[in-house]
């Protein structure tokens, strides 16, 4: 069987990637993966100043009022499993994407999930361990230097995070009540968004 155009559908022999769209980053501030299919070779690798923010909306305010214009790597935490039952972030794409268009280097590290149309803005997503596990993430600074590699496979920090306090966030004011508390075993027990945010331990081996 052969394609009827290759620029739709590849064969084997010469595939549109050779590694496939998805990649997988890790270093001092953990591992995530990373969507690079409509990501141009030219954002593939950022290294810019941290913001750090516990709030989808929060960043997008902070967009609307030109705070975020510059290079920046956007850390959006808290936003795990454990966290805030892990929130679509979906609707931060077209900030940041104009952001990108502006001229600047940006990208987002979250330990919350975004869809798969993330687009031409490099966001490495699932960040694991989370924020609310004690992970790198919740050790980290506005102004901490941040290299998202996805071409090596490299999410790391310049600064030296073992001796900093774990950042925490106010999880229980997150949203309204409507009877939340039902989920407290869910929130407590689940588990890492690389093991599926499960119940369910993983086996081993």
């Amino acid at each position: 069987t052969q394609s009827g155009d290759r620029e739709i559908l590849a064969d084997c022999a010469t595939p549109f990637d050779a590694e496939g769209g998805i990649r997988l980053v890790d270093g001092n501030l953990g591992r995530a993966i990373i969507k690079v299919s409509a990501v141009q070779p030219a954002h593939r690798i950022i290294e810019a100043p941290a913001r750090i923010f516990h709030d989808q909306n929060a960043v997008q305010e902070a967009f609307e009022a030109g705070q975020l214009d510059g290079d920046a790597i956007i850390v959006l935490r808290f936003q795990g499993p454990a966290a805030n039952g892990m929130p679509e972030l979906h609707k931060l794409t077209p900030a940041l994407s104009v952001l990108q268009d502006r001229g600047f280097k940006v990208a987002l590290v979250t330990d919350g999930r975004m869809s798969g149309a993330s687009g031409k803005v490099p966001a490495a997503i699932h960040v694991t361990p989370e924020a609310a596990h004690g992970g790198p993430l919740a050790q980290l600074h506005d102004g901490d230097l941040i290299r998202l590699d996805s071409e090596s496979g490299v999410l790391s920090c310049a600064a030296d995070l073992t001796q900093r306090q774990i950042a925490t966030a106010p999880l229980s004011n997150d949203g309204p009540g409507l009877g939340r508390n039902l989920f407290n075993t869910l929130r407590t027990g689940v588990g890492s968004a690389e093991t599926g945010a499960s119940l369910v331990a993983p086996e081993e081996g």
